[in-house]
């Protein structure tokens, strides 16, 4: 099998992995709250990756105050943001729904840019948009036949907001940090940031059911520790621009896992929204923008 062959399998389970966070999140919804069931993923999380920094070598370099600052306000947002509005939206829309929108990650990274930074954009990138926004809207408002609803649709676009946010953080960092680094950072800031709210929750009546409890621990370390190894074991075998197109595999990988898993039935606008989805990122990676999916945080 050559390196090219390689860095394609890594990829393609790593995008899996990605998609597979989706049905974690929604059989979790089912048996913890947000904040109690990210707290404990990143408590599981944090020393396995702390032991994989120190078996492959890799250090932290010194920070200053603003990059620390960042990494705080990074774990907030694309780590217990993240985690939490998507607990919170699949307790009230369906798996295959959330995988389309979770799909619009890298189009609405990209508009993050354009808004906030100023960027110029390019034609490529207004027909993504539209393109992502289409898939978007042919789920949102059609959400009674496939087991949706609009709030929880609305929860789970917050959730890719939060995680665009992370990357255009990622953009002020003065201090490169290795990724490993990074990721390992942010499962310890967000268990700090997310047992706080945790300990206001709550408790559900029923217990913790063995099924979200599972979830958790399958979330801590497949696509958390894992996802993060397979991602950057395929993308340092390819070039960037392949690297991308492989982001459209999440959306596909979390229709079918809730479709196989979950069993939910897989509706023509689903269907439409991720082709539309699809069209949008895999416009965006031909034309070579920069898309690639940030496994260093909340996913």
């Amino acid at each position: 099998m050559s390196r090219q062959v390689q860095g394609y399998f890594y990829l393609s389970l790593a995008m899996l992995t990605v998609g597979s966070t989706v049905i974690a999140s929604k059989l979790i919804a089912s048996g913890l709250p947000p904040f109690a069931a990210t707290a404990l993923r990143f408590a599981l999380a944090f020393p396995v990756l702390l032991v994989a920094m120190r078996v492959i070598g890799v250090r932290l370099p010194k920070l200053s105050r603003e990059d620390c600052l960042i990494l705080i306000v990074q774990a907030g947002a694309g780590s217990v943001g993240y985690t939490t509005l998507l607990i919170s939206g699949l307790s009230l829309t369906s798996a295959a729904d959330a995988g389309v929108i979770i799909g619009t990650l890298p189009v609405v990274s990209a508009a993050i840019s354009i808004i906030l930074l100023g960027e110029r954009p390019k034609p490529a990138l207004l027909v993504a948009v539209a393109l992502a926004t289409a898939g978007v809207f042919s789920i949102a408002f059609s959400p009674d036949a496939s087991g949706g609803s609009f709030s929880g649709n609305a929860l789970i676009f917050c959730a890719v907001i939060c995680e665009g946010l992370f990357i255009l953080l990622n953009k002020r960092l003065k201090t490169e940090i290795p990724p490993l680094a990074q990721s390992t950072l942010m499962a310890g800031i967000g268990f700090i940031v997310a047992v706080i709210p945790a300990a206001f929750e709550a408790p559900l009546a029923q217990g913790i059911s063995a099924s979200a409890a599972v979830a958790v621990v399958y979330y801590a370390l497949v696509p958390t520790v894992g996802g993060f190894l397979l991602w950057y074991a395929g993308a340092e075998r390819v070039s960037g621009t392949e690297a991308a197109l492989f982001t459209a595999l999440a959306p596909v990988s979390a229709v079918m896992l809730a479709f196989l898993v979950l069993g939910e039935p897989v509706w023509l606008n689903q269907i439409v929204g991720i082709g539309c989805v699809l069209a949008a990122v895999l416009g965006l990676a031909v034309a070579g923008s920069r898309i690639g999916v940030k496994l260093v945080s909340g996913r």
